[in-house]
């Protein structure tokens, strides 16, 4: 029996949250922003689509676009709180729900659909409770994988419905250009266009010998994305993460190393606390630096000791940094901590790591409570605050669920 897979994907989700909370912004064109003075948009209302603004133009190029439009500082916990409240709607209609980003997510209802009167009536019934619990619009795309799903709900936006079946996938799919189906970005898109590879018909086609020459192994991968055919499954339970980490665009471009050892400092605390309230240690940092030209790159090393200790980790950051010959200013640094392993042993209770352990699970204790810096470390506190965004990889549970004020 084919899967019948689920795609329910919010309407401009932040603007569309706002427009609700707010009756002044309904049916007026604005943008959600962040709160830092280098914000760019992160959500465009549907008013202001019609006008071209789109997600990342600066705040400068929207309103070039539209100069009446209307800048709405985001609200990172009202949206996080909805997608919870979200899942809660999904999983009366099924338990395999795999909640993808904080406005999308996957349902298999193949098992259930039957239960609520076919699986039209899943749909309607799933856009009703949303529409009458926040006074907000999704579409949804059905299809028998998660990848014809997500096609569905792209073509049927916004506030749509959409199943394509099993047998309506081939001629879908022949002249539907390839940068259409979701994991095939701009790049991969103008590499196929080089090989004579535009739609995804050409795709399905084309030998997978070549495909394989030109991507690898995922050359396979996309020759079945061609035919609609993608093995992926729904992710309901969170997987083992490879990595833990935290990047962000600086308040202001930075140059000198004082500066820099005070945003490094924040960023491996930032990442040594999920490590440690998840229960990981890691051995191999990686540090990207973008300059103010957006030229980005990222060098890693691996150390010998596994650790989730904040200075720790700034340190191994630090030995990579001695590495570099910065040419410019920065704009953007990011963190990672990768090679992880389950913290299972019992660790050593006396001594400076004794002293060293206890003063950094007194200082998560307090700010679980409290809040985010409610104890910071004495070298960063007189820096800016970096803004906190929501990552695409953003998750209402697990080690991707990260409390964003």
């Amino acid at each position: 029996m084919a899967k019948i897979i689920m795609c329910s994907d919010m309407d401009a989700f932040f603007a569309s949250v706002e427009q609700k909370t707010n009756p002044l912004l309904r049916n007026k064109p604005i943008a959600v922003i962040g709160s830092g003075a280098r914000t760019v948009i992160t959500t465009a209302s549907y008013e202001a689509r019609m006008f071209g603004v789109t997600t990342g133009m600066t705040v400068y190029e929207a309103k070039k676009l539209c100069p009446h439009l209307i800048f709405v500082v985001g609200n990172n916990e009202k949206y996080t709180s909805t997608s919870k409240e979200l899942e809660r709607i999904y999983t009366q209609f099924t338990p395999d729900v795999e909640i993808y980003s904080i406005d999308e997510a996957f349902l298999d209802i193949t098992a259930t659909h039957h239960m609520f009167g076919g699986v039209d009536n899943v749909a309607r019934g799933i856009k009703k409770a949303i529409r009458e619990h926040f006074g907000i619009t999704c579409t949804i795309g059905i299809g028998p994988t998660i990848l014809i799903a997500k096609l569905a709900s792209d073509l049927a936006k916004p506030d749509g419905l959409r199943w394509i079946k099993e047998e309506e996938v081939p001629s879908l799919l022949e002249h539907l250009p390839v940068k259409k189906l979701w994991g095939i970005g701009a790049r991969t898109a103008y590499a196929l266009a080089s090989m004579g590879i535009e739609t995804c018909g050409d795709l399905g086609r084309a030998p997978v010998s070549i495909l394989r020459r030109r991507f690898g192994i995922m050359g396979e991968v996309l020759k079945g994305m061609g035919m609609g055919i993608w093995a992926r499954p729904i992710m309901i339970h969170e997987q083992e993460p490879r990595s833990i980490g935290h990047s962000t665009t600086l308040p202001f471009d930075i140059w000198t190393r004082e500066e820099i050892g005070a945003y490094m400092l924040q960023l491996s605390e930032m990442v040594g606390r999920r490590a440690r309230r998840f229960g990981y240690r890691g051995r191999r940092v990686s540090l990207t630096i973008r300059y103010t030209d957006f030229e980005t790159f990222t060098k890693q090393m691996t150390f010998p000791a596994y650790t989730n200790d904040t200075h720790t980790i700034c340190r191994y950051a630090f030995s990579i940094l001695d590495t570099i010959r910065l040419r410019k200013r920065i704009r953007l640094m990011g963190i990672r901590l990768s090679l992880l392993i389950r913290e299972t042993c019992q660790m050593e209770l006396f001594g400076e790591f004794g002293k060293r352990h206890a003063l950094v699970h007194a200082m998560d204790t307090v700010n679980d409570r409290y809040g985010e810096h409610t104890l910071a470390w004495a070298s960063y506190v007189h820096r800016r605050e970096l803004p906190r965004v929501i990552s695409p990889a953003w998750r209402p549970t697990g080690i991707r669920s990260v409390h964003i004020k």
